[in-house]
């Protein structure tokens, strides 16, 4: 497995994407966002002739952006997770579907106006790529020797690609990065809200299948210890349940912006992270046992457990 490490122009900084041959076919995990630079670092590193199998852990701009470049000048195949082939069938629903949560949680017409223009217009949905397949339902990993993990929580496709005794993560397991999943139009029903923070709580058991693999993430440092890595992720998320536990009856989620930020007319997406957040840290307020119980799965409840049990019980 070689490491290629690719320029962002985002806060969360260099992507890491990946190459390794398998049964004498060239694979590329992950690509880079959709930018010049970027583009360039990929030429570089990616002999494109050769390329012959493109997997995507998740659809988020910084990991797939380069996905329909590569669909068009390689003759390489693309794979992408299976809810991301949904929220490319029905991507306008689904863009409709997170602003009337947003709107049921207090968000106006002005807001809401302003929300659509701004993910529409930043390239947070670069162009998917023509001509993909679905990950689950092809057997060209079991061909190649290589598995995959569905764990949603980060966002509800991403996955986990297994071989031999590596795994490449994308954003579900990143050491030293804190970040709540974003809001979302749950894709199996397309009616409701996502529960992220359920499903990050089921992926908490998947991790087990980790232990003794070298894990290769999508940003950042390696991952030298999966139990140090999970447990930095839910001391922060503690620390910022905390916050906002005196809020967790409060309807206004605006008036909350306001209260922890001291403001809510930040730019249309910060807001959008900043509720989602908030509606993240609510749900784990109101159903804690949920994340202890995976917790206690994983033998790392004892690590936190003074800590959880004054947030959940006071």
């Amino acid at each position: 497995m070689q490491q290629h490490t690719v320029p962002t122009p985002y806060p969360v900084g260099d992507v890491h994407i990946y190459t390794v041959e398998m049964e004498g076919e060239l694979i590329l995990f992950d690509t880079g966002p959709p930018t010049e630079q970027a583009l360039a670092s990929l030429k570089a590193n990616v002999d494109l002739d050769r390329l012959q199998h493109v997997f995507i852990t998740h659809c988020h701009v910084d990991h797939y952006g380069l996905a329909n470049y590569l669909g068009k000048h390689s003759n390489a195949r693309i794979y992408l997770p299976h809810k991301d082939a949904v929220k490319i069938q029905y991507h306008r629903r689904r863009l409709d579907g997170i602003e009337t949560i947003l709107n049921e949680l207090g968000f106006d017409r002005q807001y809401l106006k302003q929300f659509r223009e701004t993910v529409s217009s930043a390239g947070i949905f670069p162009d998917f790529p023509q001509g993909y397949q679905v990950v689950e339902e092809s057997d060209i990993l079991e061909r190649l020797g290589c598995s995959f993990l569905t764990c949603p929580g980060h966002s509800q496709s991403d996955l986990v690609y297994i071989g031999g005794d590596w795994a490449v993560t994308g954003d579900t397991l990143l050491r030293g990065i804190f970040q709540a999943p974003l809001l979302d139009l749950d894709l199996d029903t397309l009616s409701s809200r996502f529960d992220n923070y359920g499903a990050y709580c089921a992926t908490l058991h998947q991790m087990k299948n980790l232990y003794g693999r070298r894990i290769f993430p999508g940003h950042r440092q390696d991952i030298d210890s999966l139990d140090a890595t999970i447990l930095f992720y839910i001391d922060k998320l503690l620390d910022r349940a905390e916050r906002i536990r005196k809020f967790r009856h409060e309807e206004d989620i605006r008036q909350i912006i306001r209260q922890l930020f001291g403001s809510d007319r930040d730019d249309p997406f910060h807001t959008y992270l900043k509720v989602s957040e908030i509606v993240f840290m609510r749900d784990f307020l109101n159903r804690p046992d949920q994340l202890r119980e995976a917790l206690v799965y994983l033998d790392l409840f004892e690590a936190v457990a003074e800590k959880f049990v004054k947030l959940t019980t006071n």
